[in-house]
């Protein structure tokens, strides 16, 4: 007898006839923008006001919805239009999250670019009372007082973390831990103004210093570091601890020779990622370093200006003429972004770059 071999057929070659082509929903989308842009001109001239673009995207957009999920349902089945239905409202979900994102972008490149130059980048606002000046004062203010932000907030939410993960058990490791999720959801203003009350316990009110800024800025920067550093130290492998201790290591040395260089690009991350999280607060610098138009390289003598509250104080204390503040706080505040985009691909690179190597 003859063997009969039986082929499947797959599903997309049994479908085929009912398949729309794959330019449907783009003609599809194009149509229902051209039908909200028509029906939003004709309203605009009926009524004598202006023309929604936002509206019309919008409204498009649910056109959109509704035909290419009737359309798919009818030629395709049921199945297919759910996932149509699906995608389309997690695209317009991404490109709505997105739309603030480029705004905020095009608005400062185009308001910033205007004094991003040389002299901006040289020189403070000592003796400067209209055009001209520049921001030098207030990033060298951010970069040390940042600098001793991480120095401080570092070195206590990674040890907070290794005991949490290596150490802590019972009551003690639980109410850390509640403490520090509490610590996370802390206003920034309220970080400024336990600094401030730190400080004038013993220097008296009235002090402003860039130490204490740094200070309010570690309140806010150390439970970051707690969180990221921890689930970085919980995703090294048992295995490495228990080879190391069959080594006859001891335990400390084993965190400090296996588990922390294992763990060092998402630890690093983390540190990164809270110092772009802290750069732009202005809230408690403003309470605690206050703000200058001269340079300050002391941290622990005298006002400090930064860039946040350099940008709120050129906005706020406009003088004559008014453009040129708001041109300097528009560039101080495109150089602020910047900064925190590239801490941000500092840490991309870091955690593709130093990361564990994983397979053979």
């Amino acid at each position: 007898m003859a063997a009969v071999t039986i082929r499947p057929v797959s599903a997309g070659s049994a479908l085929s006839g009912n398949r729309l082509p794959r330019s449907t929903p783009w003609i599809i989308l194009g149509a229902s923008l051209v039908i909200s842009f028509a029906l939003f001109a004709l309203l605009a001239a009926a009524a004598g006001g202006d023309f929604s673009v936002v509206g019309a995207v919008v409204v498009g957009a649910i056109l959109y919805l509704v035909a290419s999920t009737g359309i798919t349902a009818a030629v395709e089945g049921r199945r297919q239009a759910t996932d149509r239905l699906v995608t389309g409202l997690v695209t317009s979900a991404f490109l709505l999250a997105m739309v603030p994102l480029v705004s905020v972008a095009i608005t400062v490149i185009g308001n910033g670019v205007a004094r991003m130059d040389a002299t901006f980048f040289t020189s403070s606002m000592r003796n400067v009372v209209g055009e001209g000046g520049g921001a030098l004062h207030a990033m060298i203010g951010t970069l040390l007082i940042t600098l001793a932000a991480t120095i401080i907030s570092v070195p206590l939410g990674l040890m907070t973390s290794i005991y949490l993960v290596e150490y802590g058990r019972g009551r003690i490791a639980k109410t850390i831990t509640f403490l520090v999720d509490v610590m996370t959801g802390i206003p920034s203003i309220v970080a400024g103004l336990f600094a401030y009350a730190l400080f004038a316990l013993f220097l008296g009110p009235g002090v402003r210093m860039g130490i204490v800024g740094a200070v309010a800025l570690s309140v806010l920067m150390i439970p970051v570091v707690v969180r990221s550093s921890e689930e970085m130290l919980k995703l090294v492998p048992h295995e490495l601890r228990e080879a190391s201790y069959a080594l006859g290591v001891p335990k400390w040395l084993t965190i400090v020779k296996v588990v922390l260089p294992t763990s060092t690009a998402g630890i690093t991350t983390g540190v990164v990622l809270a110092i772009a999280r802290v750069i732009g607060e202005t809230a408690p610098l403003l309470i605690t370093a206050g703000f200058t138009a001269s340079m300050n390289y002391n941290l622990f003598a005298d006002r400090m200006q930064s860039l946040p509250v350099f940008v709120y104080t050129q906005y706020a204390n406009q003088g004559n003429p008014v453009e040129a503040f708001l041109d300097r706080a528009w560039a101080a505040a495109l150089v602020l972004i910047l900064i925190v985009m590239a801490l941000n691909l500092i840490a991309r690179l870091v955690a593709k770059y130093f990361s564990p190597k994983t397979g053979r």
